[in-house]
């Protein structure tokens, strides 16, 4: 491939072609992921400032405290804070990341009362802080300087930092406004360390500069788990984080995680990041506290990686059991909404004994089965107001979520507490006796900012495969311009086949061979996992398939099998 061209080589096939137009990727240049094509730093707004404070703290050897989140974006953020600060020479850094249940979301002013126990003379906070304004004006009264790292968006109002690295802050014109929080404190970290170099501070300290290559096996973790759109800026990340991983060059705690759950490091995929690695991680600060995912990302030591591994699978496991049983009661309860008529736009839930730490992952599971946008309410943390209740949002394509909790905001001032997020996913909390007139204002909203037509689920196709298209060679090609993920979708085709065999395996798995309608000698292995198993297998012949080219890999032989993600009788 000729990545100076700035356009496809003759070289390339045409349904990878297709496929990459699709996606919005004009040449081969956005298919370079070396480190080297990166966006530059120096368009962030804030950055510079932070590196002169972070500087300045380093060579004076001030305490720093790094403030993060409790999901796997601010774990991982957390961890290459801790580490690349650490190995550049700053003492002691230590984390700090609020208990969602005691504590609430960012940098309170309560948080802050926690940190003034150990005394630090810089506060850092990652993927969080930039909607904090009373915490960060708390931390600056208890006269610490205070850097804000974060991606999420701004509210009306920036919190009175010393510093803000943010790309979404108004007038920041770094081109990526897709970062996560690690990709955020990523880049300001990279830049210390280049001006820590300038200044001669390594080689002065007697200590080597660190090569910040090897904290991208964590980027490419919070990225991923983060759901951030993989624009190139951010698919050169993950692929180089991915490379790193694959060769064994990770850290023990992500290595442990892939052991713990039966998985291939050599072989690792977002997918994997995105359904292993993340949940597992995010397990600990659902149900428990993030500082276990964290200290299994920190420790350089295999036995207590894999300790802290298999705590993190058992929580994982407890959080699938109180997710299903939640899950249960909300389908109960919308299935007499459904006898009772339409189905609202828009669906909110609420049960004062769900846990407030799973209520997320509840709403995207109902967000996947009806094609609305979800709120699932659970009880307030144990500082919060009386009777306030927290809610966590997750939206459909077509409506911002954010937005569209600013449109209930203004119209009715008084019925939100408090509100962030992004246009996918949102948290907010509100006052429990405010819960009935907020479903009829949320779904004013949607409806003002929807059309009838985007609450039907729509499978985005990259069309049919030519006969000749079904080959190991193909399948290959589309695995090389991998990482897929957020708003760069794994390539998905469709098309008629003759469906030639069918059975279950596993519990609810579909094993089929299938040819192509208009090749019937070409015989394909597929399979469609967690289907219906009361419709299927039936008594079909032909059935129109939304599949995925994928090579399966079985005792060391490879074959093509297709990855079924719709199937229907025809």
């Amino acid at each position: 491939m000729d990545l100076s061209t700035g356009r496809f080589a003759s070289d390339i096939p045409a349904i990878l072609q297709r496929v990459l137009l699709g996606r919005g990727v004009a040449s081969e240049a956005e298919l370079d992921h070396r480190l080297a094509t990166l966006h530059s730093p120096l368009a962030m707004r804030g950055l510079e400032t932070a590196v002169t404070l972070l500087a300045e703290a380093v060579r004076a050897q001030r305490k720093i405290l790094i403030v993060g989140d409790f999901d796997a974006d601010g774990a991982t953020s957390s961890t290459l804070a801790v580490l690349a600060l650490g190995a550049m020479g700053a003492p002691g850094v230590e984390f700090l990341v609020p208990n969602r249940f005691d504590f609430g979301y960012g940098l309170t002013p309560e948080i802050v009362e926690v940190a003034k126990e150990s005394a630090p003379d810089v506060l850092v906070t990652v993927d969080n802080g930039i909607s904090s304004i009373d915490g960060v004006a708390a931390a600056k009264a208890a006269g610490m300087t205070v850097i804000v790292t974060d991606h999420h968006l701004p509210g009306s109002e920036l919190p009175a930092a010393d510093a803000i690295v943010n790309p979404n802050q108004p007038d920041c014109n770094f081109p990526s406004k897709n970062l996560a929080g690690v990709g955020v404190i990523f880049y300001l970290l990279s830049r210390l360390r280049s001006a820590l170099q300038e200044s001669g501070w390594f080689e002065q300290s007697g200590i080597a500069a660190p090569n910040m290559a090897e904290y991208l096996d964590l980027v490419a973790l919070g990225t991923v788990a983060d759901l951030v759109p993989l624009d190139h800026n951010n698919r050169i990340l993950v692929h180089q984080g991915i490379a790193r991983i694959r060769a064994g060059r990770c850290r023990p705690g992500i290595a442990a995680l892939l052991e713990v759950a039966g998985r291939n490091q050599r072989k690792l995929s977002t997918t994997d990041i995105g359904f292993i690695l993340g949940p597992r991680i995010n397990a600990a600060g659902r149900l428990d506290d993030i500082g276990t995912g964290i200290r299994c990302l920190l420790t350089r030591d295999p036995t207590e990686a894999r300790e802290l591994a298999a705590e993190l699978d058992g929580l994982n496991r407890d959080r699938k059991a109180i997710e299903q049983g939640m899950q249960r009661e909300a389908l109960a309860a919308l299935e007499k909404v459904q006898l009772e008529g339409e189905i609202p736009w828009s669906l909110c839930l609420y049960d004062e004994n769900w846990h407030q730490g799973v209520v997320g992952i509840l709403a995207s599971r109902i967000k996947e089965k009806f094609h609305r946008p979800v709120i699932a309410f659970a009880e307030g943390d144990s500082i919060s107001t009386e009777g306030l209740i927290k809610g966590s949002a997750r939206s459909i394509p077509g409506l911002h979520i954010r937005d569209a909790l600013s449109d209930v905001a203004a119209a009715h001032p008084d019925l939100i507490a408090k509100y962030g997020g992004h246009a996918m996913a949102a948290g907010l909390s509100l006052q429990r006796e405010n819960f009935p007139a907020f479903v009829d204002a949320f779904e004013m909203a949607v409806r003002n900012r929807l059309h009838e037509s985007q609450l039907q689920a729509v499978i985005d196709s990259d069309g049919e495969l030519e006969p000749a298209d079904f080959s190991m060679q193909t399948a290959a090609a589309l695995r090389a311009c991998a990482p897929w993920g957020q708003a760069f979708p794994e390539p998905v085709f469709d098309g008629e086949f003759l469906l030639l065999q069918q059975r279950i395996v596993g519990e609810r798995h579909l094993k089929m061979v299938v040819a192509p309608a208009q090749n019937p000698q070409l015989a394909l292995d597929a399979i469609a996992f967690n289907i219906d198993t009361d419709t299927w297998p039936q008594q079909a012949d032909r059935v129109h398939l939304a599949y995925k080219l994928d090579i399966n890999e079985f005792r060391g032989r490879e074959s093509l099998q297709l990855m079924v993600s719709y199937l229907q009788a025809i």
